[in-house]
């Protein structure tokens, strides 16, 4: 099984399980404040599945709904193992894709991020920018399985990982056996209906996410290129995609972040489908393409996806 370690995330206000998967010999860092939440020791030093599983076929997911933010777990940044980490002002139209994890009987019981005690019985999630709590749809993109959790957790914070399910989260979307999987987390806006897993995203940007990114050679053509936020386009031809977002005004707040904060070229690249894909480059070797998504990832930002148009 594979090893966990937990991180103690030391911000104000914010004493929370941190479950990242690390290397064997990785350890807790020491809790700042041990009344906060999540500031408990665990009693085994490796994570597992439970003693006894339980069946979660047919465990209702959860349904979305208005819910305040947490006392904890949401300040603007926040701090793991030297590494900042920014908190999302609001989850409408956040998409993305990567690598998901998972953690169980170690964590069951303590307190999350937010507070709340974690069940690996139940359908939550943690990651490390969304809001909490935030609905969000996951779904196994080497199976299409799909699930609605609830995220109240912050982690992983390996870097190469999005989102840590709960071992239930991991049974229903095939990934417990293999402990990863490759996946992409839909956030579930407040307005959205859950009336099934079409509803949870608009129809276009559905459409859009099911489609590879726009060509760079027919962003003028046939992409509708926000030329505005673009400005001219540089010699290269090789991206990096720091996040999807089905609303423009959510793209642009990224764009911003990553202009002001580490000063690269990031712009909009504006789909058929509606979806506003916030870009960064373009970079003539992978060299140096890999060098910026090191930085980016290295400030805190989500780990951007490499496109190939």
């Amino acid at each position: 099984m594979k090893r966990l370690a937990c991180a103690v995330i030391t911000s104000a206000f914010l004493g929370a399980c941190a479950t990242a998967p690390g290397p064997a010999g990785d350890s807790a860092p020491p809790a700042v404040n041990n009344d906060a939440p999540g500031s408990d020791r665990y009693s085994l030093q490796q994570d597992t599945a439970p003693e006894e599983p339980r069946d979660v076929s047919r465990l209702p997911e959860p349904v979305p709904k208005k819910e305040p933010r947490s006392r904890y777990g949401n300040p603007q940044s926040y701090s793991v193992w030297g590494k900042t980490y920014q908190v999302l002002p609001q989850a409408d139209g956040y998409v993305a894709e990567g690598k998901a994890s998972w953690y169980g009987q170690k964590f069951h019981g303590h307190r999350t991020s937010s507070g709340e005690p974690f069940d690996m019985y139940q359908f939550t999630a943690a990651h490390r920018s969304l809001p909490l709590p935030t609905y969000a749809r996951v779904t196994n993109l080497d199976n299409g399985k799909s699930l609605v959790v609830r995220v109240n957790d912050r982690g992983p914070f390996h870097e190469d990982r999005i989102i840590d399910l709960s071992w239930a989260a991991a049974v229903r979307l095939g990934i417990e056996q293999s402990g990863t999987g490759r996946v992409r987390v839909e956030a579930i806006s407040s307005q959205q209906q859950p009336d099934g897993p079409s509803s949870t995203v608009p129809t276009a940007v559905r459409a859009a996410l099911d489609s590879p990114p726009p060509s760079a050679a027919n962003d003028n053509a046939s992409a509708k290129t926000d030329t505005a936020d673009n400005g001219a386009s540089k010699g290269g031809s090789l991206f990096l995609q720091a996040g999807a977002f089905s609303d423009r005004t959510s793209a642009q707040r990224l764009q911003q972040e990553l202009v002001n904060q580490l000063g690269v070229d990031a712009r909009i690249q504006h789909s058929d489908g509606d979806l506003f894909r916030v870009w960064i480059g373009p970079y003539e070797s992978n060299q140096q393409r890999q060098q910026v998504r090191e930085t980016v990832a290295n400030a805190g930002f989500d780990r951007p996806m490499p496109v190939n148009p």
